[in-house]
């Protein structure tokens, strides 16, 4: 593999809250995932966040979630696809104009949660969500969930789809996360999430929590920011990444 990217979920404070290092994850990951004003962030937070991103060469993307302040985007809630369809392309449109706001473009769009984990499983959502986004802008690609419905609907909706892994996560024998409240769903040793990541960038396949190999385009990989190790994490996944002799870089600039 030529390069890869290295992405985190950031701009997920809201009013006076702060929540995750932004400034420190701009300095170690290539692409970021900005929060919407939904299930996280405001319009203060957003500018600030692609501004600080294109200072640091920082690709941006829509991360779209539930309404759920609350709940940060984590609870399922029960939007018909319709519905879906237009909270994606009304979060995907404000955050294509924080970023113009503050000099920087999206290139993309990766659905945030609870919304994310609805999409790799119910193909009427993955859909919903690829429809907005081609609607709203048709260059916008899809950041994808490896190996889950998401993929063919932002296929079928003629989007350029790339596929992600989850540094902080693990795998059911189906490829599938393990659910949060699951033992081994969190990776929270810096060195073992390196080491994993390493090992399914190098065989190009998803690595289950039997040690399965479940083979699959991989071309982004993602560090939760708003966990207590997620800049270590990013920095030590950056590190045995280039060590072994992987570029990072964008997917999407």
């Amino acid at each position: 593999m030529a390069s890869v990217d290295l992405n985190a979920d950031l701009g997920e404070g809201f009013g006076a809250y702060a929540c995750g290092d932004d400034g420190a994850m701009l300095s170690v990951v290539t692409s970021a995932n900005v929060a919407c004003g939904l299930h996280a962030g405001d319009p203060e937070i957003m500018a600030a966040t692609f501004r600080l991103a294109k200072e640091k060469g920082v690709a941006v993307g829509a991360h779209p979630g539930f309404p759920d302040l609350w709940g940060f985007g984590r609870r399922r809630m029960p939007f018909t696809p319709a519905e879906i369809e237009r909270l994606v392309a009304y979060q995907v449109g404000a955050a294509a104009a924080m970023a113009a706001y503050a000099g920087h473009r999206i290139t993309y769009v990766k659905a945030h949660g609870a919304l994310a984990n609805v999409a790799a499983e119910d193909h009427a959502v993955a859909d919903a969500i690829a429809g907005a986004v081609r609607a709203v802008d048709r260059s916008l690609a899809l950041l994808a969930i490896a190996l889950t419905a998401q993929v063919p609907a932002g296929e079928a909706a003629g989007l350029e789809v790339y596929q992600e892994i989850f540094a902080d996560r693990g795998y059911t024998e189906e490829g599938q996360l393990i659910a949060r409240s699951q033992p081994g769903a969190l990776i929270t040793d810096q060195d073992e999430a390196a080491s994993r990541v390493l090992t399914m960038v190098s065989e190009g396949a998803i690595l289950t929590s039997s040690g399965r190999l479940l083979p699959t385009p991989i071309r982004s990989i993602c560090v939760h920011g708003d966990s207590a190790h997620a800049v270590g994490t990013a920095r030590a996944v950056r590190a045995r990444l280039e060590g072994a002799g992987v570029t990072l870089a964008p997917f999407r600039p």
